[in-house]
């Protein structure tokens, strides 16, 4: 429905794709936080995998501002740079990353 693979789904979960297979036909249940970041990489709010919802188009189909963010993510760089990004914990080291390209691009 969304036009994207189990695979591309599990990269930016940073899982297999087994494991999404699993999410999908019910045999392991999905927390919380997880179900968190499989909305915000298919760019849907959470209440998407609930009935009853009026709104299910993607989140960038209904905010234009963010285009070229979901335009970003959906490159092999974009999903690499997030992928890299997100497995970084201390906060310090991130915000000094995000100052550096900052610098570079000016």
């Amino acid at each position: 429905m969304l036009d994207i693979s189990q695979t591309a789904l599990a990269d930016g979960l940073g899982i297999s794709f087994q494991q999404v297979q699993k999410y999908e036909n019910g045999s392991n249940r999905i927390g919380a936080g997880r179900l968190q970041h499989i909305a915000s990489i298919l760019q849907v709010p959470p209440t998407f995998f609930f009935d009853g919802q009026a709104d299910l188009r993607p989140v960038a189909m209904r905010v234009a501002p963010f285009d070229y963010v979901t335009e970003f993510l959906a490159t092999g760089d974009g999903l690499s740079l997030v992928k890299a990004f997100t497995r970084i914990k201390d906060a310090k080291v991130r915000r000094r990353i995000v100052g550096l390209v900052e610098e570079i691009a000016g």
